[in-house]
């Protein structure tokens, strides 16, 4: 998955809009634009910049096109995201021992 197309995504007010509204279960078009500023065309071009970005899906029941939250896509970005916390906690660890070892040599 590519961070950068993710991250980009959801950097766009309506589509972040578009994909909390998805957190509560797969919608239709229609069901997605209802209360929104943009028309169901602008959502539709908002959904498939999501889709390319891995972050939503679609499947089409009936006549319907269903789009939903693609855990993939969150799992790739919630990945790529612990990698800054897991080497901010590391650095922080190997500072707290420096500074630990250090203060004994004082003592």
């Amino acid at each position: 998955m590519n961070s950068n197309l993710a991250f980009n995504a959801l950097g766009d007010p309506t589509r972040r809009s578009i994909f909390e509204k998805l957190q509560q279960g797969p919608l239709s078009v229609v069901h997605i634009a209802e209360g929104m500023s943009v028309s169901r065309p602008a959502v539709s071009q908002h959904l498939k910049v999501l889709k390319e970005a891995k972050l939503i899906s679609l499947k089409t029941v009936g006549n319907n096109n269903i789009y939903e939250l693609n855990r993939e896509g969150i799992i790739a970005m919630r990945n790529y995201l612990d990698k800054f916390w897991d080497d901010a906690l590391a650095n922080f660890k190997a500072l707290a021992e420096k500074t630990e070892k250090e203060n004994e040599h004082l003592n």
